[in-house]
């Protein structure tokens, strides 16, 4: 079965029933500005799209996947649109993730947008994986989740000294997802293991250094960054690049830190090589290290289930490309949701 089997672009919806689960999700969205919830602008060269619930961590909505696949679909086309910016207002973050509360209750009601909130957003993570122009994401702030699938995907990620990184998934009875068995296991020895596994967060450059951002540019830069970009003249992802090198060269926060897991990757590499969850779990008792315990206070706080499943999806992922690492988690998705831990770690970790 190929991918648009499984996950059914919009298209496919008519107009009343796209209409009635919109509004659906609208009425359970805790979103009450007026002003749009994403933002979808013609700029110079380039398609800026800027999600726009800061109040919210700019988390994503279905209404905010539609509007956007529909958007970088139709971009695609334009030849006189040759590169896509993505980025976050408000400042604090770039994206936080799904709204999983909307998402827990609507699981927990049946309601059919559900499986369609999942459907679409990895239909939207592959079409930003295959996208055919230059996609440039700025993950200023904090990037979780969601916001990490689309953003990961693109050609090129832009973090700054505020950007925090997180795959939090197994604290809430889920699994690092949006595409994250294709990523996670393609960073460098077994850091993706590790992040999904746990949940580490990363920080400003350590999101570079540890692979997951291409660039890393001083915040107050951005505005500028962003208009030098915008100025291009039908841009290749060489023109981009260069931009971009030239002020990742010039950036120097932090740029002779050692990686903040530097010092434990050879041991991250050796723990998270194993093949099972309680293998893993016995090579860090048998370290006894700090940092060991540390990592093994904290997978203890996870979903058993969790970790198990998303241990096999980063095995299983290393080997799959991008659509079938998508198809795999839209299928674990909906395990998920009929179980019971997704709902029991979103009322523990979701602020009310």
């Amino acid at each position: 079965m190929g991918f648009s089997e499984v996950l059914r672009p919009v298209s496919r919806f008519n107009s009343f029933k796209r209409t009635q689960i919109i509004l659906q999700h609208l009425r359970m969205s805790s979103h009450t500005d007026s002003e749009p919830e994403v933002l979808l602008e013609r700029k110079g060269c380039a398609g800026v799209i800027t999600l726009n619930r800061p109040k919210a961590l700019n988390s994503l909505n279905i209404s905010m996947i539609r509007q956007i696949y529909l958007q970088l679909k139709k971009w695609e086309e334009e030849p006189e649109t040759s590169l896509i910016i993505m980025k976050g207002a408000g400042g604090k973050a770039f994206c936080a993730g799904g709204d999983v509360k909307a998402i827990a209750e609507a699981g927990k009601a049946k309601e059919k947008w559900i499986q369609d909130f999942f459907k679409e957003e990895y239909t939207l993570n592959r079409a930003i994986g295959t996208y055919q122009k230059p996609y440039v994401s700025f993950i200023h702030g904090i990037t979780m989740g969601g916001g990490v699938g689309v953003s990961v995907h693109g050609d090129f990620r832009v973090a700054t000294e505020k950007t925090l990184f997180a795959m939090p998934e197994t604290a809430l009875g889920l699994f690092p997802d949006v595409g994250g068995g294709y990523f996670l296991p393609r960073l460098p020895g077994k850091l993706g293991y590790f992040l999904g596994l746990t949940g580490f967060r990363l920080k400003g450059r350590d999101v570079q250094k540890g692979g997951v951002a291409t660039h890393f540019v001083d915040s107050d830069k951005l505005t500028m960054l962003e208009e030098d970009l915008l100025a291009l003249k039908s841009p290749s992802k060489e023109n981009v690049a260069e931009v971009l090198d030239s002020y990742h060269k010039k950036c120097e926060v932090n740029q002779d830190k050692p990686f903040v897991l530097e010092e434990h990757m050879n041991n991250i590499n050796s723990w998270f090589s194993a093949s099972t969850v309680e293998q893993i779990i016995k090579h860090l008792e048998d370290d006894g290290s700090p940092f060991a315990l540390e990592q093994l206070k904290i997978m203890k706080k996870m979903s058993p289930a969790s970790l198990k499943i998303s241990l096999r999806q980063l095995i299983e992922g290393s080997s799959k490309n991008l659509t079938e690492v998508l198809i795999m988690e839209y299928r674990l998705s909906q395990a998920c949701l009929r179980g019971h831990d997704f709902y029991e770690g979103v009322r523990a970790k979701a602020p009310s």
